[in-house]
């Protein structure tokens, strides 16, 4: 735990990474989110 402390805070380049990862995940859910959101819609 230390470790992963150290690289998002210790330097700026690991602080970077972990906000991109962050960004990637939080961007992926929310297209999958709206994929399944849009297949569960009755279709006409």
């Amino acid at each position: 735990m230390a470790f992963w402390l150290d690289l998002m805070f210790g330097n700026a380049i690991g602080l970077l990474s972990m906000i991109v990862i962050f960004s990637t995940i939080g961007i992926v859910s929310y297209i999958l989110w709206m994929f399944v959101k849009k297949s569960a819609e009755p279709e006409k």
